[in-house]
């Protein structure tokens, strides 16, 4: 890290750049969401843990695409079944909208006669099935929602009173932000949400608040300072310079072990390994160039008191010739 160890970079100079790219990835985001809600697919992909029905896991032995799965299914008259890939392979999800009748080894039986009117049983295997009732679903969904504000909540009472209520907006500015560029990257890849997906949403809210209080921490301890001159747009490149090491190897690290995971976890957990990727990188992103200038839009917008310089300054013009403490020359009698 000696690349990083004298880094003096103008991180606020460069914050409208960092607003175009927010904004940018803000745009399509959102708007996939809202294309997805029109078109009637639901604004995310919601997993078979939130919506209720049965998920039917099929390995074929040859090389096939969804549509030959879905003209299959279509044919044996089931036309609401969602058909998806499953990891890199063969491996495909058939997921059933209904959970009653067509849960357990029912639903595994419906599939595997339906596949039979495209393949021949020798083709293709049923490896998994998973029943989940609606309002399990609904229970679990209003339950991921909840501990995402609950962890909203709890990490503002906190900066509010271990810091300020500036530095508190802040890093809820900076964590939405993360978690809204995440939930735009699901809408766009229609990757399928599961509770192992709120695992790692919830995992980036907490990685991206510890990385936003680290920097937020030197920052104040460098307010306690004399400023010097120095205004506040120079506190804050310091303090992320003075982070940017311990921020670059905890980000190398996480992401070496997330590449692992990619790489030789398989498809089960491929979708957590993705959103994390993600979600680490646009967190990094966002506590250098979207918690630290939303910090300075509230400081410039609502400027603090400062009783604090003024008493250091008083309490330095009461000594003799203005000198500060340290000062030698000033301490010795005449």
């Amino acid at each position: 890290m000696r690349f990083f160890k004298n880094a003096n970079y103008p991180f606020l100079q460069w914050r409208k750049r960092a607003y175009l790219v927010t904004a940018l990835l803000m745009v399509v985001g959102i708007g996939a969401m809202i294309v997805n809600g029109v078109s009637g697919r639901g604004w995310l992909n919601y997993g078979v843990d939130f919506t209720g029905g049965t998920v039917v896991q099929v390995s074929f032995k040859q090389p096939v695409t969804a549509d030959h799965i879905r003209d299959a299914t279509r044919a044996a008259g089931y036309n609401d079944w969602e058909i998806t890939r499953f990891g890199t392979g063969n491996d495909y999800v058939v997921r059933t909208p209904k959970f009653g009748q067509e849960a357990g080894a029912d639903a595994q039986a419906r599939v595997q006669q339906a596949l039979q009117t495209r393949f021949q049983p020798r083709q293709f295997e049923i490896t998994r099935t998973e029943a989940v009732g609606p309002k399990a679903g609904s229970e679990l969904e209003q339950r991921a929602l909840l501990a995402i504000l609950l962890s909203f909540a709890a990490t503002l009472l906190y900066l509010w009173f271990r810091f300020e209520w500036r530095f508190g907006l802040a890093a809820i500015v900076a964590t939405v932000h993360d978690i809204l560029v995440t939930l735009g990257f699901l809408a766009v890849t229609r990757m399928e949400i599961s509770l192992a997906t709120v695992a790692a949403v919830l995992t980036i809210v907490g990685y991206s608040l510890h990385d936003t209080i680290i920097v937020f921490d030197r920052v104040r301890e460098d307010l306690k300072k004399p400023r010097h001159g120095r205004t506040f747009v120079d506190v804050l490149n310091k303090a992320v310079n003075e982070t940017l090491p311990r921020t670059t190897l905890t980000v190398a690290t996480v992401l070496i072990t997330l590449v692992a995971l990619l790489v030789f976890g398989g498809p089960v957990i491929r979708g957590f390994a993705d959103v994390l990727v993600l979600g680490i990188s646009i967190g990094t992103f966002s506590s250098i160039f979207v918690a630290s200038p939303v910090l300075y839009e509230i400081e410039r917008r609502f400027p603090r008191t400062e009783k604090r310089e003024q008493a250091v300054r008083s309490h330095s013009s009461k000594r003799p010739n203005g000198q500060r403490p340290g000062n030698k020359r000033a301490e010795t009698p005449v």
